[in-house]
């Protein structure tokens, strides 16, 4: 619930309680964050979450009591091959509001009717909704985003506009639209947590958040992507190349565009990207056919037509060269039951 407003001024947050305070149950703070963790999920992306609501607390108020859930009451190994224990299974919890779904690898590996069941009824009961990393998987697939903005890990972007070309994907680390809330998961996590408290409690908290977390908060649309210090002619390549994944251009026509010889731009390529142009060019395809392959739905055939690969075989084989499995095996983890 949101906290009550009141006449008095904003409370400034500037000294937070020198002891460690107590953590609070669900009925003891003013809010309850349900925080549903999915096999191999993130470790950081929950330490992300968790931590500015913690350090919340020490301001000498009541605010926010955390649960931890997963599908069955049992605990839940992370990618980093930590288990942590939960609290509840998700069905078992009375939950209305603010859930979010912490997720990583095979998203959907643990998700039955009970738990599109519980998403559903707080999308019906107009409750938060968030989603981290490929947890926006889950809550598309049960049809809660349409007409909102979405957020997810950049690894993920291909895949989920493949099988989702309605709804509106956005390259930020997170957004927060409405009662949706999604984001790339990992450091990004701090950021979208520090939005949810902002809505909760203002501004003045989550600067006095920030100061304690010694953190340099950054909004989602400031964005500023790591530089890339490679020569332009690699860029401009690069860029054409990644457009042009389904229907590949001849590198020669690459070269006429940017004014660059073959020669020339195949040892730039193997100076800063260890390959040529061509091999490349090869692996950003086969790159994003894997993304494709393990982060949705989308068949063998339809992986390789949608990087420029007609034919089967030798799809099947470049596939392997590179990743060391069949496109098939990586596929079965793209197409859980739902």
């Amino acid at each position: 619930m949101l906290f009550a407003m009141t006449d008095q001024p904003t409370p400034q947050w500037l000294y937070p309680r020198p002891d460690l305070p107590p953590i609070l149950s669900p009925t003891e703070a003013d809010v309850t964050v349900n925080l549903w963790l999915l096999p191999k999920f993130s470790m950081l992306s929950l330490y992300g979450l968790l931590e500015p609501l913690r350090v919340a607390n020490r301001f000498g108020r009541p605010l926010f009591a955390w649960r931890l859930c997963s599908a069955d009451g049992n605990a839940v190994t992370a990618s980093n091959g930590v288990t942590v224990d939960v609290d509840a299974a998700l069905g078992d919890a009375a939950i209305f509001d603010n859930l979010f779904v912490i997720a990583s690898y095979e998203a959907e590996a643990t998700v039955a009717a009970p738990q599109w069941a519980m998403l559903r009824q707080v999308a019906a009961h107009g409750g938060l909704l968030a989603a981290l990393d490929t947890g926006a998987f889950i809550l598309a697939r049960a049809g809660l985003l349409e007409g909102y903005e979405v957020a997810l890990h950049w690894e993920s972007l291909p895949a989920f506009a493949e099988e989702f070309p309605a709804l509106s994907v956005s390259d930020a680390r997170y957004c927060f639209d409405r009662q949706r809330l999604t984001g790339g998961g990992g450091a990004s996590s701090l950021d979208l947590m520090m939005a949810f408290i902002e809505r909760e409690y203002g501004a003045s908290l989550v600067a006095a958040l920030s100061r304690q977390l010694v953190h340099a908060r950054r909004e989602a649309e400031a964005d500023i992507a790591a530089p890339d210090y490679r020569p332009r002619s690699v860029r401009r390549a690069e860029s054409i190349m990644d457009a042009n994944l389904a229907q590949p251009l001849p590198i020669p026509e690459i070269c006429a565009r940017i004014g660059q010889s073959q020669r020339q731009l195949n040892r730039l390529f193997q100076r800063y990207c260890g390959e040529t142009a061509k091999g490349r060019y090869l692996s950003l395809r086969l790159d994003r056919a894997q993304q494709l392959l393990a982060d949705s739905r989308t068949s063998v055939t339809q992986a390789a037509l949608a990087t420029g690969f007609p034919h089967l075989a030798h799809f099947s084989r470049a596939y392997r060269t590179r990743f060391g499995e069949t496109p098939s095996v990586t596929a079965k983890r793209g197409r859980m039951p739902t």
